[in-house]
């Protein structure tokens, strides 16, 4: 079948490689097609300035740079322009009226920070391990719970708000959870809290990426979303797109063969794949084992 990744980060934020580099490996690796997606500028609404986002003072160098790209590239390799827009409730979003008028292909919508409810500051949920810990001790009690519920409530918010055609790594809350077990994935406030915000995605219509960035920097040893949460988004017909989440150019289809067995193990029948048209989208079907 057919693969292609429009969740990359180069140089220009986060990344390892700069965008010629991820070009060449994505047309090595047969890809059918590739999307750049720096982490775009945080507004200064946010409150928060990081060195992990696209400075706001290279935003138009980069929007240049993969256009470029997509000329060179023309004939050989479909290349897409889009960003990450951070949600952080009743900051910022990628409802934020800014992105349309930056003539982007896509855009993916994701949650890093959530707002605790005691008026602490935005802080990440995918941060390491012992700063997550003091995280749930300080701003919610020790209640890792309710954190985690904080988190679905954030997702739930931005589908509600719109303006994004991919949901990022939908469960990213769980990437700590392995060390300090805060949340029961079985649990029912989970399932409750995680069926809200999937049934919200459901009504937004949005795409669901599965991601395989956790697996490919050693992280956790199953994509985003889990397996109960493939199983629930089939159960919804929500349609899913697999994208590697790649910071450097060799993983641009990392982890793929697994996130594509987890997906069949769902029940999941098919993914979408991008195309740039005016349908945007168009349906490849899973082939069986």
């Amino acid at each position: 079948m057919r693969f292609s990744c429009l969740h990359t980060h180069t140089l220009f934020c986060d990344g390892h490689d700069d965008i010629e580099t991820f070009c060449r490996a994505a047309l090595e690796k047969g890809l059918v097609s590739l999307g750049f997606s720096a982490h775009a500028p945080l507004p200064p609404e946010s409150g928060l300035v990081t060195d992990w986002h696209l400075p706001p003072g290279r935003l138009a160098g980069y929007l240049e740079a993969v256009r470029a790209a997509a000329r060179r590239w023309a004939g050989r390799i479909p290349v897409y322009l889009g960003l990450e827009a951070d949600y952080i409730t009743g900051r910022t979003g990628p409802a934020s009226l800014v992105y349309p008028a930056l003539g982007l292909d896509y855009l993916i919508g994701s949650v890093h920070y959530i707002l605790p409810p005691d008026g602490g500051e935005p802080f990440a949920v995918d941060s390491s391990p012992e700063i997550l810990a003091g995280n749930i001790g300080a701003h919610f009690g020790g209640d890792g719970e309710a954190l985690m519920e904080c988190y679905w409530e954030a997702v739930s918010e931005m589908c509600r708000a719109g303006g994004f055609d991919i949901l990022g790594h939908l469960d990213l809350v769980k990437k700590s959870n392995g060390a300090l077990h805060f949340f029961d994935e079985s649990g029912p406030r989970y399932r409750r809290a995680s069926g809200a915000a999937l049934d919200a995605a459901a009504r937004a219509g949005v795409v669901v990426e599965i991601n395989t960035g956790g697996m490919n920097r050693g992280w956790i040893r199953e994509p985003y979303p889990s397996g109960q949460l493939l199983k629930m988004l089939a159960a919804r017909d929500i349609p899913l797109c697999l994208n590697a989440d790649a910071h450097r150019a060799a993983d641009l289809d990392g982890h793929y063969t697994e996130a594509l067995a987890a997906a069949r193990d769902a029940g999941c029948r098919s993914l979408q794949l991008f195309n740039g048209s005016q349908d945007r989208w168009e349906r490849e079907a899973l082939e069986p084992f």
